[in-house]
């Protein structure tokens, strides 16, 4: 990995801390700064892929809502055998669409991909057999995150499935800051100084705000998804099928 592609942004020290953002520089360090950050990615990647080729069905659409650089589109493009099916992935960061329409004209695959910029709040979810939302809706307004998981389950089919993933918060204090900690010596074991901890821990303080695995259980049966299940976690991170 070249140095230009290695996450550095928060390496030295900043006089003021802004909040983060999917900007042009977090775009170019963006797969790097994410699998040295959440553990597991990976895997979730992959299942997610797995996932698709079981629960996408014929003459059916795919939604990845906050689809960052399209690794969750790709890894559903690539393992999708059902027909007449179309995959649309949305982001609201403009630098992040066109990096991720890149990639995803880089792979050739039979299921035609759409990236949309827009808010995935405003976005009609329809005739869907499978939606992701990995790592997305801890940057919603937690006022408004409810209206996003009713509308997506009012999208899909029968059958369909929601694949939710998350950093949440654990509603025990003591085990809350214990997996906290678990999650910065995971971060400190990828090569990320203190100082690096700190300042990204302060930039996503007000646009990243966690809830625990009840709150988002309770939401998800509050939209009508009542077949639901973690299936991974580790540390506070986790992510979840619900199957309409």
């Amino acid at each position: 990995m070249q140095e230009s592609d290695t996450d550095l942004i928060f390496s030295n020290k900043q006089s003021k801390i802004k909040d983060f953002a999917f900007d042009a520089h977090v775009v170019e360090v963006f797969p790097d700064m994410i699998s040295r950050s959440v553990p597991g990615y990976n895997t979730i990647i992959d299942t997610i892929g797995r996932l698709s080729q079981r629960f996408v069905s014929d003459n059916s659409q795919v939604y990845d809502l906050g689809c960052s650089l399209g690794a969750a589109t790709l890894a559903m493009r690539k393992a999708i055998t059902a027909k007449n099916c179309k995959i649309i992935g949305i982001d609201s960061s403009s630098a992040m669409v066109e990096r991720c329409k890149m990639h995803v004209n880089a792979f050739r695959g039979d299921t035609p991909v759409e990236i949309v910029e827009g808010n995935i709040l405003d976005i009609e979810i329809k005739n869907a057999s499978m939606v992701v939302l990995n790592f997305t809706l801890q940057f919603i307004a937690p006022e408004q995150r409810q209206q996003l998981l009713t509308k997506v389950a009012k999208g899909l089919k029968p059958g369909g499935l929601l694949l939710l993933s998350e950093k949440i918060a654990h509603g025990d204090q003591v085990c809350n800051e214990l997996l906290i900690d678990l999650h910065h010596d995971f971060k400190r074991a990828n090569g990320y100084s203190e100082l690096e901890i700190a300042q990204k821990r302060t930039a996503l303080e007000n646009v990243m705000r966690t809830d625990t695995l009840d709150t988002h259980l309770s939401r998800l049966k509050q939209a009508g998804l009542s077949h639901n299940a973690p299936w991974f976690q580790c540390f506070n991170f986790f992510s979840l099928i619900a199957i309409k």
